[in-house]
């Protein structure tokens, strides 16, 4: 296992990072149109991170990432496979610093998406599944020698992660759990490192879709996973594997991953809407589906915190999938 950012590690990644990205709010969820969704007599706030530069918390570590290559690295460009957020936020950063960038999607992932990385000047190219999109990546790396963004495994996404982290934890006097949502771990190792840097005794929950549980089978086996396939609406939450690095430093600070039935996922992504008009992806409104659901009982009485960690979807499909009755 890598070693766990520091403290002032994570401090002075804040301060680089200072004046680039933004330093998202905090809400307290108190308004009654939540009430009846809330856990009896908790403290409940959301960290916003969906208000992220290029709509979710990947700006951060990419941005890290960017600034450590050297002239050579920056020269050749950049590449990186996702099916929307980390796309987006690669795109966004490598126009920010000048450099190509070609990035690699999935045939489903959001036309939205699509055109938004290439409005911020990247070529996108895009393949059949996620499986094949991570090889054309690494064809792009071998054959011009760009710098690969790993949209998890990489210690600059778990730093990026961990600024979001520490933000949440000072925003709080107090946190008894706080819940995370999970895709390849990029976000849930960073946050719940530093949140519980500086609060020990919180519980860190991770939320993971059932159709792509690679985290939760990582935890049950003890080492990092590999599925067949992925089956989910979340498809930023769609890795089909844990990683060693980010899967040993959630196991290290995470207490559990609890699972979401896809059924989980359009009833709050619409009581988002009524309550706070935010038009929230799959992913983003995970850990408040697990808050409204299946987690509801165990956080009466608590502190808790929850991220809404990105907004990258289309009207269209956002409507279609808030809609479903399944």
């Amino acid at each position: 296992m890598t070693t766990a950012p520091t403290l002032t590690e994570i401090e002075a990644a804040s301060e680089q990072l200072a004046g680039r990205i933004v330093a998202t709010p905090t809400l307290t969820l108190n308004s009654d149109r939540l009430r009846s969704a809330l856990p009896d007599d908790a403290s409940v706030v959301m960290k916003m991170e969906l208000f992220q530069q290029a709509g979710s918390f990947k700006s951060r570590g990419v941005l890290l990432a960017i600034d450590a290559m050297d002239d050579a690295a920056r020269a050749a460009g950049v590449t990186a496979v996702s099916a929307g957020n980390h796309a987006l936020a690669v795109s966004w950063g490598a126009q920010a610093a000048a450099l190509s960038a070609k990035v690699v999607m999935p045939k489903t992932a959001d036309p939205v998406r699509v055109e938004g990385c290439k409005a911020l000047g990247a070529e996108v190219l895009l393949c059949e599944n996620v499986g094949d999109a991570f090889k054309e990546m690494q064809r792009l790396v071998d054959e011009e020698g760009r710098t690969m963004l790993h949209p998890f495994e990489s210690p600059y996404m778990t730093l990026g992660a961990a600024t979001c982290g520490l933000e949440l934890a000072r925003s709080v006097a107090h946190l008894d759990i706080a819940i995370i949502p999970v895709g390849g771990g990029g976000l849930i190792s960073g946050m719940a490192h530093a949140i519980k840097l500086i609060h020990p005794n919180c519980e860190i929950i991770g939320v993971e879709p059932l159709g792509a549980d690679s985290m939760f089978r990582s935890f049950e086996k003890g080492e990092a996973v590999h599925l067949d396939g992925v089956n989910t609406m979340a498809d930023s939450l769609g890795a089909p594997m844990a990683m060693p690095e980010t899967f040993a430093l959630t196991k290290a600070n995470v207490a559990r991953i609890e699972r979401l039935e896809e059924s989980a996922f359009p009833p709050a992504m619409r009581l988002l809407y009524d309550s706070l008009k935010i038009v929230a992806e799959p992913a983003c409104a995970a850990s408040f589906a697990a808050l409204m659901g299946p987690l509801r009982g165990a956080l009466e009485g608590k502190s808790v915190a929850i991220i809404a960690c990105g907004s990258n979807i289309g009207l269209e499909k956002y409507a279609r999938l808030s809609e479903l009755g399944v």
